[in-house]
């Protein structure tokens, strides 16, 4: 079956008069471009006898254009005598992130100084709001204690926090102080957060005594303690105050962990004497007015981590210039930013689009809307109750998230008045049509485009993205983004992208935020995305070009299951599956087969009301068999309660795959529920 058979016809069509209006229209108005096959050669390949077009046209324009602010003016917009590979932007500029997306904003002439940068719920039902006026504040006082511990810039900082609107001025801080800030995500366990501390060896971690999920709480400070114990590096503590818990009235100095409690209070916070502090008394007291301090584009901002295939996590390094520059741009064109939007990502501060969000917006004086708990607590109408509630504009979530609350049915939907959405958003995996469609049709009310977005850690942005002013077939994710160079090579590194056929997703060029390196140094860093083809950043999905020009991802590269010599995406055969009533979510994976030389395995989770039942998995079989050919019939279908995923809700097909096989899954680190492994292991 062809992949792209169920995404033929054109489900979106933006009304006319608001496409007009939106942000990359009136950029297209301004530089005299007709129509969007220019737009994407203007900004991304380049015409022929044109100056103004290309990369490093688009990257330089777009800094005035999108009101960037450099202390020092740039001598260049690039210098790649090293190759792409090595790229440095923005020669001989300096600025600040945190000047861009906080200061400007905070000051007395500002007309965003009392705007609210931050609307923050909890799970419980507690609201917060942050204005950027109060968003400096607190931001200096971080950024004076990081000074008063000795922290200079290049030094790293960890956030071990849950979702709180703390997180915000924590991160900036650390920007104005030139720090390197390393989010690490608060549903991590001792061994994952041990790696990335042992990796990053911050001196100063941030933390809380815990947070709530799904009406309980969750306790930080003793995972943080651990961690520590085992990697060492931290000196200073900062813990805050989420859940009441007292620090133990006597702390043991130099003890860690729960038995550093006072034993008369079991719910006090384990404390350190000597390291630890609370929130109060480390940044409460510190001065307001520390301003931002200027630095090089190429100054160290983010360090952030993303999971290999086996091995360590990988550190991706990222500069003052390329957050600002590609999450800004991206919010502006991409998520067509107005003044009176309110933006809610369903995303974790320790993942890429936490920060990506936080960036994006706040660079144009935006307001976002945070979230600390679980998506169906206390019942699955609790993203649709957030966004009622507080007008929300922009709303993105991953496909595997949409697909579990289409299960609760259209009534949890539809008992709330969603009509402050203009926009939907969405990344992390390949959708399947019945659920894109849902999503824009009973969430989005048939009005909202889906802006489906495909990048990475590595690039802290997307190299695919829809414009909000095109038509969208289901499950596309547009065309390039804006600035990005890609294409679809075969094996040989050829382009097949105008003939249509399926390849791998590259990058014939490197962009701002495209990462330096990788923390642990240049090797790793050139083998991973650099040594498949000369002169081409592999990204590791398979993507296809349809003969009307849209985009489409057909899942991993190293996940394809080449049966009898045809290669299919996992997420092609999970479609199939997902279309059953009776399944919620489904995983593909490949096994050896003396055949075939590669089997399906299936693994599957029903609906809670169906029972599995030997004829389910004949009629799954055959199902599959039917849209996909006999080849590709699952060898085996398997029931299970939940799979391995990621805190974004990815699927790890590989861990699946691995406890399948009785193999080591590699690094688990980004998983938030590894007892699935377990279960996969003990059906074998």
């Amino acid at each position: 079956m062809d992949p792209l058979e169920d995404c033929t016809e054109i489900a979106h069509r933006p009304d006319p008069e608001t496409a007009a209006k939106t942000n990359v229209r009136a950029f297209m108005r301004e530089y005299g471009i007709d129509d969007y096959d220019e737009l994407i050669d203007r900004t991304c390949y380049g015409i022929d006898g044109v100056a103004e077009s290309g990369v490093e046209w688009f990257w330089d324009e777009i800094v005035d254009y999108l009101g960037v602010e450099f202390d020092e003016p740039y001598d260049a917009v690039r210098d790649d005598a090293d190759g792409p590979q090595f790229s440095e932007w923005y020669v001989g500029g300096k600025l600040n992130v945190a000047h861009n997306v906080c200061d400007r904003h905070a000051a007395p002439e500002s007309p965003n100084r009392d705007r609210v940068a931050v609307v923050w719920e909890g799970e419980p039902g507690d609201v917060r709001e942050l204005t950027f006026h109060e968003l400096a504040r607190a931001s200096d006082r971080v950024a004076a204690y990081l000074t008063s511990v000795g922290t200079d810039p290049g030094d790293t900082v960890g956030l071990y926090m849950p979702m709180v609107p703390e997180v915000v001025p924590i991160l900036y801080g650390c920007f104005k102080v030139g720090a390197i800030a390393v989010p690490i995500f608060s549903g991590f366990g001792t061994e994952a957060t041990a790696t990335r501390i042992a990796d990053a060896e911050p001196s100063v971690l941030f933390t809380a005594d815990g947070f709530h999920r799904r009406g309980s709480p969750v306790m930080l400070k003793e995972t943080a303690d651990a961690a520590i114990e085992e990697a060492g590096h931290v000196e200073h503590v900062v813990v805050y105050d989420r859940l009441g818990r007292t620090p133990a009235a006597e702390p043991t100095a130099g003890t860690t962990g729960p038995e550093a409690g006072n034993a008369a209070d079991p719910t006090a916070v384990p404390w350190t004497d000597g390291r630890d502090e609370t929130w109060a008394a480390a940044i409460d007291s510190q001065p307001v007015g520390y301003g931002s301090d200027s630095f090089p584009a190429d100054q160290e901002s983010l360090l952030l981590y993303s999971s290999g295939t086996t091995g360590e996590p990988k550190g991706i390094v990222h500069t003052h210039a390329g957050v600002l520059l590609q999450c800004s741009k991206e919010i502006h064109f991409g998520f067509d930013h107005q003044p009176s939007d309110r933006f809610f990502w369903v995303s974790d501060v320790g993942w890429m689009m936490g920060p990506w969000t936080l960036i994006g917006n706040h660079a144009f004086g935006g307001t976002v809307v945070l979230y600390e708990g679980a998506p169906d607590h206390p019942d699955p109408d609790r993203f649709w109750e957030l966004i009622e509630r507080h007008g929300v504009t922009t709303f993105g979530v991953s496909p595997t998230a949409i697909r579990a609350l289409r299960k609760h049915g259209d009534e949890w939907v539809d008992a709330h008045d969603l009509s402050s959405l203009r926009l939907l958003g969405s990344t992390g995996e390949p959708w399947d049509p019945e659920s894109w469609r849902w999503f824009h049709e009973t969430v989005g009310n048939g009005e909202c485009p889906i802006i489906n977005i495909s990048g990475g850690t590595e690039i802290c942005g997307c190299f695919l993205m829809p414009m909000p002013d095109r038509p969208l077939k289901p499950c596309t994710l547009g065309g390039p983004g804006l600035g990005m160079c890609v294409d679809v090579v075969d094996e040989a590194g050829e382009s097949v992208r105008e003939a249509g056929e399926r390849g791998y997703l590259v990058a014939r060029d490197s962009c701002p935020s495209m990462t330096k390196s990788l923390w642990s140094g240049d090797e790793r860093y050139l083998e991973e995305y650099w040594s498949r083809w000369e002169g081409l950043w592999n990204h590791g999905d398979f993507a296809q070009v349809d003969a009307d020009g849209f985009w489409f991802l057909h899942g991993r590269a190293d996940d394809a299951l080449n049966v009898a010599g045809r290669k299919v995406g996992p997420a092609e055969i999970e479609g199939v599956l997902v279309e059953h009533p009776a399944v919620t979510q489904a995983a593909a994976i490949g096994v050896p087969d003396e055949t075939t030389g590669t089997a399906v395995v299936c693994y599957v989770i029903l609906d809670p009301e169906v029972e599995p039942t030997e004829d389910l998995r004949s009629e799954l079989r055959t199902l599959v068999g039917e849209q996909h050919g006999k080849p590709f019939r699952p060898r085996a279908i398997r029931f299970v309660p939940e799979f391995p995923k990621t805190q974004s809700g990815k699927v790890v097909r590989r861990a699946i795959a691995a406890a399948h096989r009785g193999e080591d899954p590699g690094d688990r680190s980004s998983i938030e529920n590894p007892e699935a492994i377990a279960r996969i292991r003990e059906l074998q």
